[in-house]
């Protein structure tokens, strides 16, 4: 269970216990979340890492690195404990990476449903597209190290090299897509990049970027690839890219867009450093709640 956050097991079991005495919803419905406002879910897919693999432990790895943060955090004079975020658990993956998507964007969409915003921890890249399918998004921001634009890579459209282009292509509402930090691509990607839905930033343009008014009553989508950050920070990660971000870039991001992001995630993580990758990541999903429950009060 992500700290801080309530087992939705502990949830389910109280709601039925209040189902039994009466204390259902107006609809008539049992509660299910019990007006959880964020919904940690676990999409620990690992099927298309091209270099080395291990996001099947990403979960895991930001669940447990997240323990040593204070549940306070000053900034926003805030508890984490008390802003409603429910740990679903992890959605277990299995290799047919299609029909994966389909039930995670199933799940997720429940999530929605229910209004409340999901926060998924990957696995790799690929799920992106499943949380980009759930909420609908008009944008989809991306901090990322790669372009992630390619038709297939390797005759695979579903790897995690191509999320960005299918998303592009498969959520119906997408009018723009935001890369900030990337500083790779294949001249097929970069030709894509060029064109007027997708907006490039590279990595010493980011801190003096803002968004402005330019998510105000479009609803977004936020993706956090950890490889986005320096492999400095970040060594945890299956396609190490340097030259990158810094954390504090990374984190004044994901404030300024959180309030605006009706999903989040953060991908990429795996076991092959120390716990930094994990650790960054947890944080960055902690930054995008307290910010977005601040600034929703």
């Amino acid at each position: 269970m992500f700290p801080g956050a309530t087992d939705e097991r502990e949830v389910l079991d109280a709601s039925t216990d209040a189902g039994r005495a009466g204390d259902v919803a107006t609809d008539g419905e049992i509660s299910d979340r019990g007006g959880a406002d964020f919904v940690v879910v676990g999409a620990p897919l690992d099927v298309s890492t091209t270099f080395q693999p291990g996001t099947r432990f990403g979960p895991r790895r930001i669940r447990t690195f997240a323990e040593t943060f204070d549940d306070y955090d000053r900034r926003t004079d805030q508890y984490f404990s008390e802003l409603g975020v429910v740990d679903y658990g992890d959605v277990y993956a299995w290799d047919d990476a299609e029909a994966y998507l389909e039930y995670l964007e199933g799940t997720l969409r429940d999530v929605v449903w229910d209004d409340a915003v999901p926060v998924t921890l990957g696995g790799e890249h690929t799920i992106s597209l499943a949380g980009a399918r759930a909420v609908d998004p008009e944008v989809f921001v991306c901090l990322d190290a790669h372009l992630d634009l390619r038709e297939a890579y390797d005759g695979n459209r579903l790897s995690h090299a191509c999320v960005t282009r299918r998303i592009l292509e498969d959520v119906d509402s997408l009018e723009e897509v935001i890369v900030l930090g990337a500083r790779t691509g294949s001249e097929e990607e970069w030709d894509r990049a060029s064109e007027d839905d997708v907006t490039v930033l590279a990595p010493e343009d980011v801190a003096d970027f803002s968004v402005g008014d330019r998510l105000d009553g479009r609803e977004v989508y936020l993706s956090v690839d950890i490889d986005g950050a320096d492999p400095a920070y970040a060594p945890g990660t299956g396609t190490m890219e340097p030259f990158g971000l810094e954390p504090r870039e990374m984190r004044d991001v994901v404030r300024e867009v959180a309030p605006s992001a009706g999903g989040f995630d953060v991908v990429e993580v795996n076991d092959r450093d120390d716990g930094q990758a994990a650790s960054l990541a947890g944080k960055l999903l902690r930054e995008f709640v307290y910010t977005s429950a601040h600034e929703s009060t």
